[in-house]
């Protein structure tokens, strides 16, 4: 977990003070090998929103979220969990989603889970759903292939007024 970078590490011993080299300042630019470099977030474990918190604002993260307190505005996560204490007023779009908590507005994901004590009020957009019984929804339910694309969902033109065959 831990290793030497040249900042902890001592110069050789028979080197006078003038020969060993200045130590670096903690922000200096080190060049890290590609390889070293995350692609992606550490999976440590999610990040987790306490019940004593609330955001106002939009969240988005390409990893894993934990919801326990109130959150105004959109989230945007790979793996989201609603706890029971949580409430979220906003849109939310997420490869995984399991609600156990209250959700007011719209739900997008790969796989959406509502648990016996989820409260959601808006549509859902899924490729899988779960709704386990004791589940409270109002709303739509409904499946597509690729419901985290960033396109909305298609609604019905408005009727055309065709006229009335009298006026003619």
């Amino acid at each position: 977990m831990f290793s030497k970078t040249r900042v902890t590490e001592p110069g050789p011993r028979n080197q006078t003070p003038e020969q060993a080299e200045a130590p670096r300042s903690l922000d200096s630019n080190y060049d890290v090998p590609a390889s070293a470099a995350p692609s992606r977030p550490r999976t440590s474990g999610p990040s987790v929103l306490s019940s004593d918190l609330t955001v106002k604002g939009n969240i988005q993260t390409q990893g894993d979220i934990q919801v326990e307190g109130t959150i105004e505005g959109d989230i945007r996560a790979h793996q989201l969990v609603v706890g029971e204490s949580a409430t979220i007023r906003g849109e939310i779009v997420a490869e995984e989603i399991v609600v156990n908590g209250r959700v007011i507005g719209r739900v997008r994901g790969l796989k959406v889970r509502l648990s016996a004590t989820a409260r959601v009020e808006g549509d859902i957009i899924h490729k899988t759903i779960a709704i386990e019984s004791g589940a409270h929804f109002e709303g739509s339910v409904q499946r597509q292939e690729d419901p985290l694309a960033n396109g909305v969902t298609p609604k019905l033109a408005p009727p055309v007024n065709r006229g009335n065959a009298a006026d003619e």
